[in-house]
């Protein structure tokens, strides 16, 4: 019953919060495809066992015979299910990866969970494992899902996104022939534009490595520096100034917590809709320093109820930042924009080229 009257309540407080600061609850969902029926995950297990074993690919492009394909599992980490299934004749379409994007779309709202919603978390965890990307090393980012694996799921900056992992695994035992860089990107895709916010290009191409190839500590921002460590860590990922502000818009979803990151509270008064609100905020409200025993954050001094981090509050401190901070927050439409096209670069970061299924798709809103 409850669940049933999320939706309107949704609709509303999506478009109130383009003009009204107000709280939003999340919404129940309908499907542009109906859900997919639970696969039969032991028969494709079992016949994978026969062919190979190994860590989360799937084969779009080729057609091998069983002993190319044993040699192409050993070298490139394929997994002994996403093989069986191309032998099967399965390769995946945009059906097949909509009708995930729906299964996500479908558990994302929860009641007892942060706002009612793993929308916030979801983002999250596609950010933080795409994140990781070095230019220089060209290692990293979203290819090899290494936050599957110890140390990388126990740094830090990851705290909490066991939670995320989690949610994702129900989809993934659903759909076990989706890599899980494919599956924790898509799963941001659809948390964004099922907060309300710009339609995300997506495409299906990443590959599951293993624990040889997790990420070094200490790659993703650090929410108590400020603007000169934001750009070192930015801008080794590939990203300029104006894309670096367009990614901080994400800090509109969600909220900190003590036992994660050390700090509290929200950013806006609606964490679970994709706006522009975070920029206005940073501009409008008067921002004091609160007193706690916790780490360093700013609060709003009118309500007490919001939050910023040093790292947020450098970007109105910074001239160059300070310009598309004023930029989006007088519009959101260009901050969608900007915010669609910086999110797609973030999240195929690592990727190669030649791994790509197929142009970007545009998957329908739930």
């Amino acid at each position: 019953m409850i669940s049933a009257l999320r939706a309107p309540l949704r609709r509303a407080a999506v478009q109130a919060s383009r003009s009204v600061r107000a709280s939003a609850q999340p919404a129940a969902r309908q499907y542009s495809t109906a859900p997919a029926a639970k696969s039969n995950a032991g028969l494709w297990i079992g016949l994978g066992a026969a062919v190979a074993a190994g860590g989360g690919y799937y084969l779009y492009s080729k057609d091998l015979t069983p002993a190319e394909a044993g040699k192409e599992a050993a070298t490139a980490g394929k997994t002994g299910v996403a093989i069986a299934k191309n032998y099967a004749g399965f390769k995946p379409t945009k059906e097949d990866y909509q009708k995930v994007y729906n299964r996500i779309a479908e558990i994302m709202e929860v009641d007892g969970y942060d706002d009612n919603s793993y929308g916030p978390v979801l983002v999250r965890l596609a950010w933080h494992s795409s994140g990781t990307y070095d230019k220089e090393t060209n290692t990293g980012g979203s290819n090899y899902a290494t936050m599957r694996f110890a140390p990388e799921s126990l740094h830090a900056a990851n705290n909490g996104l066991n939670v995320a992992r989690a949610v994702l695994q129900k989809v993934h035992d659903e759909f076990p022939w989706i890599s899980y860089g494919d599956l924790w990107t898509l799963g941001g895709v659809a948390a964004i534009q099922e907060m309300g916010g710009p339609k995300v290009p997506w495409r299906p191409g990443r590959i599951d490595g293993f624990d040889k190839d997790v990420t070094p500590d200490g790659r993703l921002p650090d929410a108590t520096k400020a603007q000169d460590h934001l750009r070192h860590i930015f801008y080794r990922m590939g990203f300029n100034d104006q894309e670096i502000v367009a990614l901080s818009g994400a800090h509109a979803l969600g909220r900190c917590h003590p036992d994660r990151s050390g700090f509290e509270g929200p950013w806006t008064f609606s964490p679970t809709s994709v706006t522009n609100e975070y920029f206005k905020l940073l501009l409008d409200e008067k921002w004091v320093w609160r007193k706690w025993n916790g780490p360093a954050q700013y609060q709003d001094k009118k309500t007490g109820t919001l939050m910023m981090l040093p790292s947020d509050f450098a970007l109105v401190q910074d001239k160059k930042f300070k310009e598309w901070v004023v930029k989006y927050a007088k519009d959101e439409e260009l901050f969608f924009n900007d915010f669609s096209k910086v999110i797609v670069k973030l999240f195929e970061l690592g990727v190669p080229e030649k791994q790509w299924a197929t142009e970007p798709w545009i998957m329908d809103s739930a």
